[in-house]
């Protein structure tokens, strides 16, 4: 017998029991077991656990929600029925005994979407998604309800986020699956906890506990974060614009350390999205994520959250230039700024993208072949003008020490006056000029050691031609052979 032919036995929460056969496969994935129609009811799937080895654990559970059921109803709209949840409604065991898996309603996942898909203006277009804020609304709303009605009966989700959320498309009413997932409230307050929870939803006092130690503060923490999402165009409250160029935290990591970024006081490690729009939220909606974000206050329950959507449903505004916007308060339209930001940014990127653009600082068409060409051309013509301009310098200073003696001949007698001392100081200020010249000359001149020999000669000839000078203006060598004789 194949597995989708197996007979297995439903026992009901009123006590009957009837034996129920299995039809296709419809899910082969799932951490917890495989989804098969039911042959004996069309309207019902079953999940068949894959580790038979839990089957006491997962009978008191299964039993737990068996006898605890949330009042979740189903909702009839336009003659089509809509199952909000996938309760269980009858424990399977095997011909052995084993507790295998259940039966819950089917939920006809082509009509119903994943939360995530609703969250992303690109993602709604691409599929057919309505596109009118006000169904955001309706679809937080409806969330907000369900959580409220499990917290009622004592039982959480914990693994709360947008994946894990359905939404139908047509009516935005919720579809939830894998309950068996959730901790579960039995009798004499038992506990069968969760067994996951994921980062990015987990609130900042659950990051040092096991998912089997969370519960409504968990699910309060992430059921604001989705009401957040849904109302702000997708933003998550902990995601932001980091102030400075410093380690950059994960989501998770800013969650921890509070980082709320859209609260009454800014926030020190992170500014606002800047698309977000809670700047035009109502005051009474800030004031809940204020307290359901920032440290030491007492975050909103869901049915606080039920009633503030419902209010804020009633109150919301059409807006007068885009009919799928919608506003809170006298501010105006958020959606509409948001839009005009992101155009402008649109703008700003073509002008960018028409602009010349650079390569290390060069622009691009500077890097055409005839500009370079050119750009070649004139460096040539610039290192031309250059090197004839220091020759001519050359030039002058070859002549300049040439005549060295002859131009200073006519200040012979003032030159004695002043000392032979004195005219040492000024000659050694003459060869230090000399040997700041030379080295600037050789910097601008091509590298060749012909080209440095003659610069070296150079720097000596001024050294002669600064002895000869001073030798012959003071008639030094009379005195010496005078002194000889």
């Amino acid at each position: 017998m194949t597995p989708e032919q197996q007979k297995y036995l439903a026992l009901y929460p009123d006590g009957h029991h009837e034996t129920v056969t299995l039809g296709k496969l419809l899910n082969k994935g799932g951490a917890a077991g495989k989804i098969y129609t039911d042959a004996t009811h069309p309207e019902s799937v079953a999940k068949i656990f894959h580790d038979r080895n839990k089957s006491e654990t997962n009978r008191k559970k299964l039993e737990a929600m068996l006898q605890n059921r949330p009042n979740i109803p189903e909702i009839t709209n336009k003659n089509k029925k809509y199952i909000q949840i996938a309760w269980p409604t009858a424990l399977l065991e095997d011909t052995e005994g084993y507790c295998v898996g259940y039966l819950m309603p089917l939920i006809d996942t082509d009509e119903a979407i994943s939360l995530d898909h609703l969250m992303q203006k690109a993602v709604r277009q691409k599929l057919g998604i309505t596109e009118r804020y006000k169904d955001r609304v309706i679809a937080a709303y409806n969330i907000t309800s369900v959580v409220a009605a499990l917290h009622a009966c004592g039982h959480y989700i914990v693994d709360l986020k947008p994946s894990n959320v359905s939404i139908y498309k047509k009516t935005m009413l919720v579809a939830l699956f894998d309950c068996d997932g959730f901790s579960i409230k039995g009798e004499n307050n038992n506990r069968y906890p969760a067994e996951y929870v994921s980062e990015e939803y987990i609130y900042p006092e659950g990051m040092q506990q096991s998912c089997e130690e969370m519960g409504e503060e968990q699910d309060k923490f992430a059921l604001a974060v989705i009401i957040f999402k849904l109302l702000n165009e997708g933003i998550h409250p902990f995601s932001g614009t980091p102030r400075k160029n410093e380690q950059m935290l994960s989501l998770q990591e800013r969650i921890a350390a509070y980082h709320y970024a859209y609260g009454i006081w800014p926030d020190i490690y992170q500014a606002p999205h800047p698309y977000s729009i809670h700047d035009y939220f109502d005051k009474n909606t800030m004031n809940m994520f204020e307290r359901a974000f920032t440290k030491g206050n007492e975050r909103p329950s869901a049915l606080e959250w039920q009633s503030q959507l419902e209010n804020i449903y009633k109150h919301l505004k059409v807006c007068k230039k885009d009919k799928n916007h919608y506003y809170f308060t006298s501010k105006g339209c958020g959606l509409c700024i948001a839009a005009e930001k992101i155009k402008e940014r649109l703008e700003d990127y073509k002008k960018q993208q028409a602009e010349p653009k650079t390569v290390r600082g060069l622009d691009i068409k500077s890097l055409a072949t005839e500009n370079l060409a050119k750009k070649k051309r004139r460096e040539e013509r610039r290192n031309d003008m250059v090197h004839r301009s220091i020759y001519a310098m050359l030039c002058l200073y070859v002549l300049f020490f040439t005549f060295l003696y002859k131009l200073l001949l006519p200040f012979k007698e003032s030159l004695h006056k002043t000392g032979i001392f004195a005219q040492i100081i000024v000659i050694i200020l003459g060869i230090s000029a000399v040997n700041r010249f030379i080295p600037f000359t050789e910097k601008h001149l091509p590298k060749n050691t012909k080209v440095q020999n003659i610069l070296q000669m150079l720097q000596i000839y001024a050294y002669i031609c600064f002895f000869i000078a001073f030798i012959a203006l003071n008639g030094l060598p009379l005195d010496i052979f005078k002194l000889e004789e």
